[in-house]
């Protein structure tokens, strides 16, 4: 069945898939150089391990049209682990170059094996419980940062010791005169232009793929002299596109002797933050994809895929990574959306590397700047500026904290502080509702009948409701709207009966549901004489069914 499933995938939208397929592997390539550089490796690996990862998710991962590769995101933390790493090379009696990117080898090896354990357990069904204001903050400070990373493409403004606060005149003639940098904006809005106006016309051909072709021949034919592909490599250290295939690490086991004192305060902790960045940007981005495309992916899957793509990048030397929003925009908006669009993105990626490195080397970073620009575009929640002064004052903060936290530190940190907010949120809104109606039946018995959920928040206002002193003899507290919800619940629950017992006052509890039952017996079996069934009473089997339905 899966098989099938698979094969139709692969063969439901061919055409589109592939168009996509080659734009989105256009898009790869400056993506891949530049986070290499960012952490300090060769080029040849950061493109390595876009292919790596591109082609494993796209078989084997959990959302089809979603696509992989070496990320920012995890550059920017592998960037220490390999400055460490080669500090440590470079200490040892037998020194040892570029250690630091074997130690990165190494730790992509856990780093898959922290993924894979993640999907098994199948702990990606929780990026559903991520809040949406989070979400929309995590896409507004994605792309606000897509964004950033673009400028430094850009050709310096003015010349290095001018300052525009102390020669604003200076810069400015400096700043229009920059001959490099108005062909680039050119460009760019050449590129833009098209993106936004072919669609109007066909959608046939991928918007982008035909602005690349169109801005790379005009600068090729017309020789026009701007920054390509190759003069950005060149200029950033690196030698060019061209290598070879990727090749088994068969040194990285005999290097794991370099790793003993630095395992558990190196190694272990740079695994598991590049595991947690490497889910949470690949589980978020499945989320929107889903969004986008009104289907549904598995999570698990995905933590599974990635976790076996990072391994193998330790394996065969590339940089490992995740999820990239840019890039699965692109392919999404292009048309791709089986998992045939990212396995050409992925074999036309080794492709330019195996076979036309002289021909992409020429194709200028103004027409993937402009790509991205319009993934940007597409990405930025501009609804958000509509509804902050609609929604909830605490949900408008959390989704602007983590916008600015996702710029200034990074996305896992910001999603994770998004979703700490938001739980404290809604404990303290959840501990604020909980109420007692008061109220005597005719035999004397005082019935509290509580609303709203027992749990750690509210025992404070639960404990404040009752009066132990001036309580008659018999007391009823009904759970016919409240629900016992964990330990501080039953504990709360607890003192309260111990108080009115030592007074010598009876307590009965009634229609509590099964489960709260099942909590309060296990934990004090003297509940048992103080729960009151309520078989005969039809509205305890409406809310407990209420409940089950829920569950």
């Amino acid at each position: 069945m899966l098989l099938q499933q698979t094969i139709k995938n692969f063969t439901q939208n061919p055409k589109n898939d592939i168009l996509s397929g080659l734009t989105v592997a256009l898009a790869l390539v400056p993506e891949a150089v530049a986070f290499a550089f960012v952490a300090g490796i060769d080029p040849l690996v950061g493109l390595y391990g876009a292919f790596m990862m591109g082609i494993i998710t796209s078989l084997f991962g959990g959302r089809p049209g979603m696509i992989s590769g070496a990320t920012g995101a995890m550059a920017v933390v592998m960037v220490a682990l390999v400055s460490k790493g080669n500090e440590v090379g470079l200490a040892l009696e037998t020194p040892v170059e570029n250690l630091g990117l074997q130690w990165l080898f190494i730790t992509l090896l856990f780093v898959g094996i922290i993924q894979i354990s993640a999907g098994v357990l199948r702990l990606g069904k929780f990026v559903r419980l991520i809040p949406h204001p989070v979400m929309m903050g995590f896409v507004n400070g994605l792309a606000i940062v897509i964004f950033r990373s673009q400028l430094g493409l850009f050709p310096e403004l003015a010349t290095e010791g001018i300052s525009f606060i102390e020669n604003t005149g200076d810069w400015f003639s400096a700043f229009f005169s920059s001959v490099d940098f108005w062909k680039m904006m050119g460009l760019v809005g050449l590129t833009m232009g098209i993106m936004f106006g072919l669609p109007k016309l066909t959608k046939k051909i991928p918007a982008a793929l035909a602005a690349i072709i169109v801005v790379a021949a005009i600068v090729i034919f017309g020789k026009v002299d701007v920054s390509t592909v190759g003069s950005f490599i060149q200029d950033g250290g690196g030698t060019g596109l061209k290598g070879g295939l990727p090749t088994f690490q068969d040194q990285i086991f005999t290097l794991f002797y370099t790793v003993k004192g630095h395992f558990w305060s190196t190694i272990a902790p740079f695994a598991a933050i590049l595991a947690a960045i490497g889910l949470i940007e690949s589980l978020m981005t499945l989320n929107l994809i889903d969004e986008m495309t009104e289907t549904r992916g598995s999570g698990n899957r995905e933590c599974i895929a990635q976790g076996g793509a990072n391994m193998l990048n330790g394996l065969f030397g590339g940089m490992g990574g995740c999820a990239m929003i840019g890039q699965s925009i692109i392919n999404v908006n292009s048309g791709g959306r089986g998992r045939l669009s990212g396995t050409v993105a992925a074999i036309a990626l080794l492709c330019f590397i195996l076979f036309a490195a002289p021909l992409i080397e020429q194709i200028p970073i103004a027409a993937l700047v402009g790509v991205m620009f319009m993934v940007v575009i597409g990405t930025f929640a501009w609804s958000s500026f509509r509804i902050l002064h609609k929604i909830p004052l605490s949900d408008a903060i959390v989704l602007i904290s983590v916008s600015i936290i996702t710029v200034w530190q990074d996305l896992a940190i910001a999603v994770i502080a998004g979703v700490i907010m938001s739980a404290l949120t809604f404990a303290w809104n959840s501990a604020t509702r909980i109420r007692a109606r008061k109220s005597i039946k005719e035999d004397g018995t005082k019935v509290y009948a509580i609303w709203g959920p027992l749990f750690f928040g509210s025992t404070t206002a639960f404990n404040s409701k009752f009066d132990f002193t001036t309580d008659p003899e018999k007391i009823e507290i009904d759970f016919m709207e409240s629900k016992v919800s964990d330990h501080s619940g039953v504990e709360a629950l607890r003192n309260i009966t111990n108080k009115y017992m030592d007074q010598g006052k009876k307590v009965t509890l009634t229609h509590l549901s099964p489960d709260c039952k099942d909590m309060l017996i296990k934990w004090n079996p003297e509940f048992k004489t103080i729960i009151q069934d309520a078989i005969d009473d039809p509205r305890y089997h409406v809310v407990t069914s209420m409940l089950d339905s829920e569950v």
